[in-house]
C-alpha cells in the first residue's frame, strides 16, 4: 500500500523501484512550500536506501505540476519586507530540490501527463529521464506574468539547445509532448494508455543493472558536463579506472566473456 504524506503518495511498485506521485490535485500539484519539502524528503530518503534502485515521479490529476504556488507567494507580500525573505526561502528550497534530484545516486524518471509549466517543467527537466503522454504539454510561461522563469531556465538550458530554451523562455508558449521529445526535453511521448507501463518498463530495465555502476555513471555524467573537454577526459578516465577495479565491473566483464548473466553485489 502506498504511504501518503498529505501531498505526496509514496509506493514501492516493483522491487527496487520507488514511485512518488504528486497528489495536490486542487492546486494542480503546485510546488508549494509543503510540496517542495515532501518531495525533497522522499528523494533524500531514497538516496540513502540501498533497496531502492530507480525513482519514478508521476502526478495525479490534469496537471503534472503548474509550478510555484503563486497565491502562496503573493500572500507573503503582506510581510514587513514585502515578501523578500519568503521568496528567497521558496526559491532556495526549489533549487535545493532540483539539485538533490541531480545529485541523487538513483536514476530519476519523470512520468508526465497533463501540463508541466514553469517550475513544473523545471521538475521534468531536472529528472534524468522523462516519458510523457502525447497529451502532455510543457511551457515556461513566467514571461507572461512579468516573472521570468530564471530558475527553471537552469534545468531547461542544460537539457535542450540554447535557441529552443530561449524560445520557450521568451514566448511562454505551450509546447506539445511530441515537440518536447524532438528538442530533447523528454525522451519520448507515448499514448496515455501506455504511459505508466512504458515508464515502469524503463525503470525495470535500469533497476536490473548494478546500482554501483549506475551511481558512478550518473555522478560522472553531470560532473563532466561542467568541465572543459580536457578536464572531462582526465576526470572520466580516472572514473573508469576506479570503476574497473570494482567488484561489479569484474563480475560483469567476466559474465560477458563467459556468456552468462552477471550476479551483482552493487559494489
Amino acid at each position: 500500500m502506498p504511504e501518503t504524506r498529505e501531498l505526496l503518495s509514496i509506493e514501492r511498485v516493483d522491487p527496487g523501484i520507488l514511485r512518488l506521485t504528486l497528489n495536490d490535485i486542487g492546486r494542480r500539484n503546485a510546488l508549494s512550500e509543503a510540496m517542495l519539502t515532501q518531495i525533497h524528503s522522499a528523494i533524500t530518503e531514497a538516496a540513502d536506501n540501498t533497496d531502492i534502485r530507480v525513482i519514478i515521479i508521476a502526478a495525479n490529476g490534469p496537471a503534472f505540476s503548474a509550478g510555484h504556488d503563486l497565491k502562496e507567494l503573493s500572500r507573503a507580500r503582506e510581510n514587513a519586507d514585502g515578501g523578500r525573505a519568503y521568496f528567497a526561502l521558496i526559491m532556495g528550497k526549489c533549487s535545493q530540490l532540483m539539485q538533490a534530484m541531480v545529485n541523487c545516486p538513483k536514476p530519476v524518471i519523470a512520468e508526465v501527463d497533463g501540463v508541466a509549466t514553469a517550475a513544473g517543467c523545471q521538475l521534468v527537466a531536472s529528472c534524468d529521464l522523462a516519458i510523457a503522454s502525447t497529451e502532455a504539454q510543457f511551457s515556461t510561461p513566467g514571461v507572461n506574468i512579468g516573472l521570468f522563469c530564471s530558475t527553471p531556465m537552469v534545468a531547461l538550458s542544460r537539457n535542450v539547445a540554447r535557441k529552443h530554451a530561449m524560445e520557450m523562455l521568451l514566448t511562454g508558449d505551450m509546447m506539445s509532448a511530441e515537440h518536447a521529445a524532438e528538442i530533447g526535453l523528454i525522451n519520448r511521448a507515448v499514448p496515455l494508455k501506455d504511459l505508466t507501463e512504458t515508464a515502469t518498463n524503463l525503470a525495470q530495465k535500469i533497476a536490473s543493472k548494478s546500482s554501483m555502476t549506475l551511481s558512478t555513471g550518473k555522478r560522472a555524467f553531470y560532473s563532466q558536463a561542467e568541465m572543459s573537454l580536457a578536464q572531462a577526459y582526465d576526470y572520466t578516465a580516472q572514473v573508469m579506472v576506479e570503476n574497473m577495479l570494482a567488484h561489479d565491473a569484474k563480475e560483469g566483464i567476466g559474465a560477458f566473456i563467459e556468456k552468462r548473466q552477471p550476479v551483482w553485489k552493487d559494489e
